[in-house]
């Protein structure tokens, strides 16, 4: 009797394997475990980023890549405290946040309340051509970050503001802030 052959969508690996197993198997060598995990993962790894660079599609592309070249070498210490997937998802979050850090030169160089009123005025208004993406990737890079890992990833302001190395308060204030600058911009929006 013939077996049923489901096929995965494009992209993604149908593997019944658990991330557990193959997470070990890869932290020992095996290439093989450690390309089924990359394919299982790739797509949310990917997105994340992308939404954290705000649209930069070649750079979260590169991103996502040392996100797995970098996991490929920290799996032999990885404890296995968490899930994988969990683990993984954290690591490739750094490897954009730890990016936008670098391209500030480490100093807090966003966009000033001044500067953003000026680019969200009327007469900007028209080449924004805002949907919801678009409006996300206008955000200065710090309140994007906020707004993404919280509203988008569920991260709570004491993860959100450790990671990004601000006080919770900050965290809070650049969500404010974010969440205000689009719903301005999308008001606006005919």
């Amino acid at each position: 009797m013939p077996t049923a052959v489901t096929s995965a969508p494009p992209g993604e690996v149908q593997d019944d394997s658990p991330d557990e197993a193959l997470a070990r198997q890869a932290a020992a060598g095996d290439t093989a475990a450690f390309e089924r995990l990359y394919r299982r993962h790739l797509r949310r790894v990917h997105a994340a980023i992308w939404r954290l660079l705000g649209g930069n599609a070649a750079r979260a592309e590169e991103l996502t890549q040392d996100a797995f070249v970098r996991a490929w070498q920290a799996l032999p210490r990885f404890r296995h405290e968490s899930a994988f997937g969990t683990w993984l998802y954290r690591l490739a979050v750094n490897t954009a946040l730890m990016h936008l850090r670098a391209r500030s030169g480490g100093e807090d160089r966003e966009t000033d309340d001044a500067a953003l009123a000026f680019e969200a005025s009327p007469g900007r208004r028209a080449d924004l051509g805002l949907d919801l993406e678009r409006a996300v990737a206008r955000l200065p890079p710090r309140a994007r970050a906020v707004l993404v890992l919280h509203d988008v990833e569920g991260w709570k302001h004491e993860e959100i503001a450790r990671e990004l190395g601000m006080a919770v308060g900050s965290s809070k204030a650049q969500l404010h802030r974010a969440r205000g600058l689009l719903r301005g911009w999308l008001e606006e929006t005919p």
